[in-house]
């Protein structure tokens, strides 16, 4: 008997021994009665096995009956019998119940109720029991049959790949069984790893290779392809790394994991990453690259590792750089590198676009013209006097050039003859007349041109000239040549024969050759017409040993077409095209990141200028708006005072007539009046007088003082638009640009001129109650009248009371009344003044402080830039350091495989 019948329930089978024929249940039935008539106490066993025998026919409750009935070591089998026919009736409470009451130490049985516990729990969809039991199972007894496999279908079910990967990891590190192994890459593959920490897989990973160096491969692969997606990239590199530095390299085909870091390192030093995120893994990485990295990887890696070393020195270990430099000494295939420069070259043009760095027009026209081309490229020059133009019109049997050469230009063989003209602001084509037209008159414009013609010497010899202006006075290192020195493939300078190879052109010379030491100089002595053939023999000789001491390889040819044409092409071939177009590629490059590195501390620079010049300006608006605040003041004041002072003269003289007008009103009183209402009569006349003052003698000077006072407001208004306009020219020639026009408001004058106008017309003095007013001399006077006038004889009387009052009365009153009432309008005129006088200066001062605001705005926002490139430099730095990484990289492949220094090639005839 064994545990395997009470799993199957098939414990009845011991009883069916030799009982062929018979039904389970006949011999059951004798077994128990046999053992009844023995008087035996022991029934449990037969009972434990009709209980299987009802199961079997499904009478479950004569089963659990049976069952209830087993005692001793059947219990616990008995128990979990009941409990899986109690789950078969469909009462699964009770079948749980029973389950967890079974208390046994088989592990088959544990696990058998663990696994019926798991089909009921999924049956109620208690997916957390289901979960918690099936786990316990795995932990408890993994080797049971179906635990693993129904968990891992349970776990893939439900999506739960946490436990899957834990499941599937923790079966390869137990069995190192391939079908796990199968599995656990399966979900690596499906991305379902991605998120877990790198460090969970180093020990299935040991164990995978040293079970299985194929599938750790496959394994390898499929997480480093699925961290790369991650965040958990950089996290995979330190955990592969450290695992290869604890394993031995077995003798295997590694190809696809050098592939992996190949394409790692480069994705790296890309710029996706800041360069403090990576550095401490490069080290070990490349390491471990170099000693498993494949044939077609080997040189790569080789210069990635020396490279590494030479901008970070001291991080990389002896033996890995002893093993690098072994690699790149034996490597034998032929790589220039060509292809990866000319990526190179591509990807630091487009980051420099994108960062606002552009490149000159012209040398990015240089580069697509020159390092894509088949034909060697032949830089001529010379200084002033060596007759450059008329060497290559000779040697081109063309006059392409006249006397003045306008800048650079390139002169290339085609079916048919085409001018392109190169500046700053882009490219375009031009008619060969107006190049004729630039050639005869020079240029001082730094532009170049693509001269093509039709030339059987270019073509014959597959060159292509690129002439470039002449020395003249300047500074050596200010010609243009030395923007497109790394594009040429061999340079010829041109010598006047009859004084060649003076110390300024040895300067030159040396100059040329320290800039592009790979570059192949030669000589052409020009200008022989006249000489005989002895002399230029001797000539030649002599150049030739005034050149060697300085230049050993250069050849110093007389201006022949086919000598020099044989030997340029015989010079082109002495070097690989990939090789001598990765060279230059290389070159272009380190180009352009000088270029880039000085536009940025120029952009700095610059940041900074401006910062100070904005600050400078700021200065100086401020002040001119303090000048004008004053001078806005001033002319109020002049204007004011001068309109005060045309009130202030006009009632000097009212104050002066206007009583003696009024005494003089006894003139009026005679004694034929009725004097009972001669104040009344009196009072209109008095009145009549003062009108006929105001009109007739005040309105008059008042007109012509305020025109004159409106031709003197004119003259300070104009003052201050002059000004003004002065002003103007003069920060608009500080902003170089019509930065403001400062124009004041002249139609306030106009405005003036209307309102002093109606002011004038509209002078009316009301009348004023000089004799009627209540009084005491008035009213006795008044009172008097009206007693006595009706009598004769007192006319006399009150005629000389009158008078005497008239003569005698004070009018200040009266006369403060008057100018009150003929200026009341002037006086809210002048009132307003001020404002108006701000009016006039309302728009300058409103752009004034515009451009003050403006200016504000501009200096902080420079501030801002200026402080993002210093408070982030890596943001610059980190990729012009990976670009010279991958510059040194190529330099390196290009070193080991290219001699420096041309090939001398043998004299022609």
């Amino acid at each position: 008997m064994t545990e395997k019948h009470f799993i199957n329930k098939a414990f009845y089978e011991t009883f069916m021994v030799d009982q062929e024929g018979k039904h389970p249940v006949a011999v059951l039935g004798e077994a128990y009665f046999h053992e009844t008539e023995l008087d035996s106490e022991n029934l449990s066993h037969i009972r434990y096995a009709q209980g299987e025998v009802y199961y079997h026919f499904k009478d479950y409750e004569a089963a659990i009956y049976k069952w209830e009935k087993v005692k001793g070591t059947f219990v616990a089998w008995a128990q979990k019998n009941m409990a899986d026919a109690y789950f078969q009736l469909g009462n699964t409470t009770k079948a749980e119940e029973l389950y967890k009451s079974v208390q046994t130490d088989s592990d088959s049985l544990t696990s058998e109720i663990a696994l019926q516990l798991f089909s009921l729990y999924l049956e109620q969809e208690r997916k957390e029991h289901a979960f918690r039991v099936i786990k316990e199972a795995v932990v408890q007894n993994p080797d049971y049959p179906n635990v693993t496999s129904l968990a891992r279908t349970f776990y893939e079910e439900e999506q739960d790949w946490s436990s899957a990967i834990e499941l599937a990891v923790n079966e390869i590190i137990r069995t190192k069984s391939t079908a796990w192994m199968q599995v656990l890459i399966g979900y690596i593959q499906k991305g379902f790893t991605k998120d877990t920490e790198p460090d969970y897989f180093s020990e299935v990973l040991r164990a995978v290779y040293e079970a299985d160096i194929p599938r750790f491969r496959e394994m390898v692969s499929a997480h480093w392809n699925s961290y790369r997606q991650s965040s958990y990239d950089l996290k995979w590199l330190q955990a592969i790394n450290n695992l290869f530095d604890g394993i031995g390299y077995a003798e295997t085909a590694w190809e696809e994991i050098s592939d992996l870091y190949r394409s790692t390192y480069k994705r790296l030093i890309s710029g996706s990453y800041f360069i403090t995120e990576f550095e401490h893994l490069v080290p070990n990485l490349l390491a471990n690259w170099l000693k498993i990295a494949n044939q077609t990887d080997a040189l790569f890696a080789a210069a990635a590792v020396l490279a590494w070393e030479g901008l970070f020195p001291s991080t990389i270990e002896r033996n890995t750089l002893q093993h690098a430099e072994h690699v790149l000494y034996d490597y034998k295939e032929q790589n220039p590198g060509l292809e990866e420069g000319l990526h190179l070259l591509d990807t630091v043009l487009a980051w420099a676009e994108q960062n606002e760095f552009p490149l000159d027009v012209r040398v990015r026209w240089m580069m697509e013209k020159l390092l894509h081309a088949d034909n060697s490229h032949v830089l001529v020059t010379g200084i002033n006097g060596s007759g450059k133009s008329y060497f290559i019109n000779s040697i081109l049997g063309e006059q392409v050039l006249g006397a003045n050469s306008p800048g650079t230009i390139i002169i290339e063989d085609a079916p048919q003859v085409s001018v392109q003209i190169v500046s700053q602001e882009g490219q375009s084509e031009m008619s060969v007349e107006e190049f004729y037209e630039i050639t005869a008159h020079g240029n001082e414009q730094d532009v170049a041109f693509t001269f093509q013609l039709p030339s059987p010497f270019l073509q014959k010899y597959e060159l292509s000239f690129i002439d470039t202006p002449e020395f003249a006075n300047q500074p050596i290192e200010n010609n243009r040549l030395f923007r497109y020195l790394h594009y040429g493939d061999s340079l010829l300078f041109v010598l006047n024969a009859h004084e060649p190879f003076t110390a300024r052109e040895q300067e030159i010379v040396l100059t040329l050759q320290e800039q592009a030491p790979n570059l192949p100089i030669h000589f052409v002595l020009n200008k022989l017409d006249g000489m005989r053939r002895e002399d230029i023999v001797r000539l030649l000789e002599d150049v030739q040993m005034r050149v060697q001491p300085y230049f050993p390889n250069a050849r110093v040819f007389a201006a022949h077409a086919n000598e020099i044409g044989t030997y340029m092409q015989a010079l082109a071939r002495s070097v690989r095209p990939a090789e001598r177009r990765t060279s230059q590629v290389l070159s272009a490059v380190r180009n352009v990141l000088i270029d880039v590195m000085e536009q940025r501390i120029a952009a700095e620079n610059s940041l900074m200028e401006s910062i100070h010049w904005n600050e400078d300006m700021l200065v100086k608006l401020n002040g001119f708006i303090n000048n004008l605040t004053a001078l806005e003041a001033e002319k109020y004041k002049v204007i004011a005072s001068s309109y005060r002072d045309i009130k202030e003269n006009i009632a000097v003289d009212m104050r002066r007539d206007i009583p003696v007008l009024l005494q003089g009103a006894t003139s009026l009183i005679h004694d034929e009046q009725d004097f009972r209402n001669i104040h009344v009569t009196l009072n209109e006349q008095m009145n009549d007088m003062i009108q006929d003052y105001v009109t007739e003698k005040i309105l008059p000077k008042l007109t012509v003082a305020l025109r004159n006072w409106l031709d003197e407001v004119k003259e300070e208004l104009s003052q201050s638009q002059t000004y003004l306009y002065e002003t103007s020219e003069a920060f608009n020639t500080l902003y170089e640009e019509e930065k403001m026009q400062l124009t004041g408001d002249f139609k306030i004058l106009e405005d003036w001129r209307r309102d002093t106008e109606r002011m004038l017309r509209r002078i009316r003095i009301a009348d004023i109650n000089i004799l009627l007013r209540f009084t005491p001399g008035q009213f006795l006077l008044k009172s008097a009248g009206k007693l006595l006038g009706g009598f004769s004889q007192n006319k006399q009387l009150l005629e000389n009371q009158y008078r005497k009052y008239i003569e005698n009365e004070d009018y200040t009153e009266v006369t403060q009344e008057v100018i009150r009432m003929c200026f009341e309008q002037f006086t809210l005129f002048e009132r307003a003044l001020e404002e108006d006088v701000s009016m006039f200066f309302a728009e300058p001062f409103r752009i004034l402080k515009e451009t003050v605001e403006e200016t504000h705005m501009e200096i902080q926002q420079q501030r801002d830039k200026h402080s993002a490139m210093k408070a982030n430099p890596e943001v610059f730095q980190d990729p012009l350091k990976l670009f010279h990484l991958r510059l040194r990289q190529q330099e390196v492949i290009r070193n080991m495989r290219y001699v420096a220094q041309m090939p001398e090639v043998e004299p022609i005839g």
